[in-house]
């Protein structure tokens, strides 16, 4: 996990200035260490918190409890309440590193395991350290679950739901007999059931991690991995400095289709990717001057270098930005039009004072530029720390506009609780292009989501066949509901919305 320590992350009361105003904050207490590393966004506008606990207290009276670390899920719906808490406990040491929501409105969860075969943990070590995969529901209910990896020590890093339900999971991978280096990446395709696919191990002769996975159109995956590696091993780019971005995009399959390199002479670390209309967006930090392939040059300790690719993976534009001294990029989000035409980028991430871990010594900013990479905006926030040990762990951008900061605050280490808070931001807000009513997925299978673009309190849902037949209706209070559609007959159908604002809005499904 990555722990930045924090001046505004909960100081959202003195945002007014930037046009910002803290929707809700919610404040998960623990007894023990528990470091909060991941938010998951459902797509209905809930939100999944998740990181690791050691000897939680909750888990002795389930007859769970062991010396090590385990999974610990909250869910949160749209208001910040949380809806369920759950753990996840091997007999050993447990961190799980990465969520990704799946169509159905559940999660699968991929962490890393030391656990043999007992507790929650259903089958045995394959040796050293292996990726544990769990599968649950959106009530938290566990669906199915995989210990992968081999006789080698294999890190859970990442993993995404690909075009066809299926997933990649992806991590890094030690002492392989199937490596090139010192570390390696290691990939599996999953279909929707947990059954493997296939498996990849890529790398050059150094030291090779895995950032970032995002999912393709084609139902692929770009890979977003910080090399240390020489054009040796399965790796077929050259390095330019100590440390390059390193781009790789799978077909459907689990294949490499192309890979691409990036770099100056200095140290130059991607962080996250991003999917525009015709391409990918590359995202990270740079110690490089103008160098190696590197266009752009830096003008103070690390700053924010960005690659714009097209499908093909061939180099758009490159732009870097500076907000003085370590600039870290921590969260993008690709902002669409109505027709689906990226209309510009939002980046979000924390300045922090060179040499020194102060609280007065870091702010956080948020930058938008356009789809060619000019600067629009930019604002800063900043403030005094209230704990003494504040970490912010995860920034996301969410398609309403709104903004969650996630991390952990204590009085000292060893008491960490988690914090969460969801800003609301007046000039983001006005980038999102909003429809009436919204529906995906279209054509339905067994359900699909009604997001309501207007300002309201409470609404009402209705769902018609086309003989004008009410079939459901709905009370909500979110902006994004779902509807089972399970019970449903291959035809169309007629969604009705009504706010208590006398708002309305239709529109027709089909049902595959």
């Amino acid at each position: 996990m990555r722990k930045l320590y924090i001046s505004a992350f909960f100081l959202c009361n003195y945002l007014g200035v930037s046009a910002q105003h803290v929707l809700w904050q919610k404040d998960i207490k623990s007894s023990t260490q528990d470091f909060l590393s991941q938010v998951t966004t459902t797509i209905d506008q809930q939100y999944l918190i998740t990181g690791n606990a050691i000897q939680a207290s909750k888990l002795q009276t389930e007859g769970k409890q062991n010396n090590g670390y385990d999974f610990h899920l909250v869910k949160l719906n749209q208001q910040g309440d949380q809806v369920w808490e759950k753990y996840f406990a091997g007999n050993n040491h447990d961190y799980l590193s990465a969520t990704v929501a799946t169509q159905d409105g559940g999660f699968l969860l991929s962490g890393t395991t030391y656990s043999s075969k007992g507790l929650d943990k259903k089958e045995n070590s394959k040796g050293g350290s292996d990726i544990w995969v769990i599968r649950i529901n959106e009530f938290g209910d566990e669906l199915w679950q995989k210990t992968l990896g081999t006789s080698a020590d294999e890190e859970a890093r990442v993993v995404i739901q690909t075009t066809d339900l299926g997933f990649f999971v992806a991590g890094n991978v030690q002492n392989s007999f199937k490596g090139y280096g010192s570390k390696d990446i290691l990939i599996i395709k999953l279909d929707k059931n947990g059954k493997e696919i296939s498996q990849l191990v890529l790398g050059g002769r150094g030291l090779d991690e895995v950032e970032k996975m995002i999912p393709t159109k084609d139902g692929g995956a770009l890979l977003g991995i910080y090399s240390r590696s020489s054009a040796n091993g399965s790796k077929q780019t050259e390095n330019f400095g100590e440390g390059d971005y390193w781009i790789i995009k799978l077909d459907k399959s689990g294949k490499v289709e192309w890979e691409k390199n990036y770099g100056g002479k200095g140290d130059d670390h991607l962080r996250t990717l991003g999917l525009t209309s015709n391409g990918y967006i590359i995202g990270g930090e740079s110690r490089s001057e103008r160098s190696g392939n590197k266009t752009v040059g830096i003008e103070e300790g690390t700053d924010v270098w960005l690659i714009s690719l097209n499908e093909r993976g061939d180099e758009e534009w490159q732009k870097s930005y500076n907000f003085k001294n370590r600039d870290i990029l921590m969260g993008m989000s690709v902002i669409h039009s109505a027709e689906d035409k990226t209309k510009g980028i939002l980046l979000g991430g924390y300045t922090q004072a060179e040499g020194r871990i102060e609280a007065e010594d870091e702010t956080f900013w948020i930058l938008y530029i356009d789809q060619a990479g000019n600067e629009q905006w930019r604002k800063h926030v900043s403030g005094e720390s209230r704990q003494r040990e504040e970490r912010l762990s995860d920034l996301k951008f969410n398609r309403d506009g709104s903004i969650i900061l996630a991390g952990t605050s204590a009085t000292e280490l060893g008491k960490e609780n988690w914090k969460i808070v969801k800003l609301g931001d007046k000039q983001v807000n006005q980038l999102i292009e909003k429809q009436d009513i919204k529906i995906y997925p279209n054509p339905v299978s067994d359900y699909t989501y009604v997001e309501i673009g207007f300002d309201f309190k409470e609404a009402e849902i209705n769902l018609y066949d086309m003989g004008g037949r009410q079939l459901q209706n709905l009370k909500t209070k979110n902006s994004v509901t779902k509807i089972n559609t399970q019970s449903l007959v291959q035809g169309a159908y007629l969604v009705t919305v009504k706010t208590n604002t006398n708002k309305t809005a239709n529109s027709k499904i089909i049902k595959k």
